[in-house]
């Protein structure tokens, strides 16, 4: 095969390839542009021969598009860059159907050094892959995950966290109160009456007093505080690096939060108290489930003191 023939099938191949194919000189002027780059970018390979690469696409960051063909160049080795790491090199719009949600194509490329006749390189050639479909599926699967995670670790009525991740979070935090000797109080407490609640409102309107009591909670704690639900009508909180005082003063404000709420049911107001036990880690303890007992007999306190009041663990109910 003679080397016009040759070179010809090569072009032929070039601009029928499902990837973009950009070659460049050292002043990044474009010598080469297939058909891939046409359809995409909507410029003829007359319009884009010889044009500056950064004025035919000036929201490239050039300094690093620089550094990488630079470093291609002078080492004579490939460089590449993944969807994951930077999701495009140039901004086309994603025309896929199936993907067609995503306002972009994801891109990886490949930088190639191109050595001329004398050995020494001359030109690099640039390759755009269009892996949208991928980088959707992967992204999708990564959503999912996240909801399945997010689904097996909260409770479905309050959206806060079920027992078995609050109990696993609390763990870890015992953990590093042992290495770090950190403070940390655990709040828990239930709805006074709940019982009573059901019976004269319906079950509705108790899961309602609920996720409003949970979302008085998301209101009252500090983002670096954990809110779970115990089950029923139970509740906890876990307050890091607070001791007994803090956590005395989060619970009472809470209590009076609780009080002064009032919860709207099928045009039927319904007032409610809530009755907390606090338990913290000032004394010796052998574990954090150490820490739900004292807080849940605590809690038993305040209940027997009267109901709508916070007990420390080791101390009498403190009256309102």
């Amino acid at each position: 095969m003679s080397q016009p023939s040759e070179f010809h099938w090569l072009l032929a191949v070039v601009q029928s390839i499902d990837v973009g194919v950009v070659v460049l000189d050292r002043d990044y002027c474009i010598e080469v542009w297939n058909t891939f780059m046409e359809n995409r970018s909507g410029v003829l390979p007359e319009a884009a021969r010889r044009q500056s690469f950064f004025t035919l696409f000036p929201e490239l960051d050039e300094e690093w598009f620089r550094r990488k063909v630079e470093s291609v160049m002078t080492l004579g080795t490939p460089s590449f860059t993944i969807w994951e790491q930077r999701p495009y090199l140039l901004r086309f719009k994603n025309y896929q159907p199936i993907t067609g949600l995503e306002d972009f194509m994801y891109q990886n490329t490949t930088l190639l050094p191109l050595r001329g006749t004398s050995g020494a390189i001359e030109q690099v050639c640039l390759i755009i892959y269009d892996v949208t479909d991928v980088a959707v599926n992967r992204r999708q699967l990564q959503a999912a995950n996240r909801e399945l995670q997010r689904l097996s670790s909260t409770d479905r009525l309050t959206g806060l966290y079920n027992r078995g991740h609050w109990e696993e979070i609390l763990r870890q935090d015992y953990a590093r109160h042992r290495r770090h000797e950190s403070q940390s109080a655990l709040v828990m407490f239930d709805i006074d009456h709940f019982k009573s609640i059901n019976d004269t409102y319906g079950h509705q309107a108790g899961d309602a007093v609920i996720q409003q009591v949970a979302e008085l909670i998301r209101e009252t704690m500090r983002d670096c505080d954990v809110a779970g639900r115990y089950g029923g009508e139970e509740f906890v909180v876990l307050l890091r690096d607070t001791d007994k005082q803090g956590a005395f003063t989060f619970a009472e404000r809470l209590r009076r939060v609780v009080e002064a709420h009032e919860v709207q049911h099928d045009g039927r107001p319904i007032r409610f108290t809530i009755s907390l036990g606090i338990a913290d880690l000032s004394q010796p303890s052998t574990g954090h489930a150490q820490l739900i007992e004292w807080a849940d007999s605590a809690l038993y306190a305040s209940k027997s003191a009267g109901r709508n009041c916070v007990t420390l663990h080791g101390h009498a109910a403190r009256d309102q």
